[in-house]
């Protein structure tokens, strides 16, 4: 017998039991779930705003200082920006775009994350890293106690691309201090609708 079949030998003789994976436990429920996503955009660097339908988020969205800049893009219906996205050949036009807003898919109350599908960042993905600020849109009734209740929101019929946001862009990696905006947005806002 060869080293090669010894050592499979030896590793077939050793397998263990096939044990079932633990359940999940029921979600724990700590009050109101876009209470407690508010208080976690604010934790991670952001600004969170609550309007009660889009007319007010279109007023509060045309309220924020950085909505005011030159360059801005909107993937949110209803939102109206300087920049066709659609007109966009190379994203390399994008590289002085000064905010973004985007769409929400989930949003999650434990760390004041928002899954954005891919497709809802239009022709180009570059949209939620290259601008200087950052906009989410969410829907109060997409907003879930924790990160386990948002993957079991999320569908990706094919093979497709998505991310959860958190926050501006951050890092603390440099001399122990915190520096926000260090590799994309340096604001993040977010609002959520209902």
């Amino acid at each position: 017998m060869s080293a090669r079949e010894a050592i499979l030998s030896a590793l077939r003789a050793s397998r263990t039991e096939v044990v079932a994976a633990p359940a999940h436990p029921a979600p724990v429920k700590q009050g109101d779930p876009v209470v407690r996503f508010m208080e976690s955009v604010k934790a991670v660097g952001g600004q969170a705003y609550r309007v009660a339908d889009d007319a007010a988020l279109a007023a509060g969205m045309a309220g924020l200082p950085v909505w005011s800049a030159q360059r801005r893009a909107s993937l949110v219906p209803g939102i109206d920006g300087t920049v066709d996205l659609e007109a966009v050949a190379d994203p390399h036009e994008l590289a002085d775009l000064d905010v973004a807003a985007i769409p929400g898919e989930v949003a999650v109350a434990e760390n004041g994350a928002v899954w954005v599908k891919g497709e809802s960042l239009g022709p180009h993905r570059a949209v939620f890293v290259i601008p200087e600020h950052l906009v989410l849109v969410v829907r109060a009734a997409d907003v879930v106690n924790d990160m386990q209740e948002a993957y079991g929101r999320i569908t990706l019929p094919r093979p497709g691309y998505g991310l959860f946001i958190s926050g501006p862009s951050k890092t603390a990696d440099i001399e122990q201090s915190l520096v926000i905006g260090a590799h994309g947005a340096r604001s993040c806002a977010v609002f959520v609708v209902g």
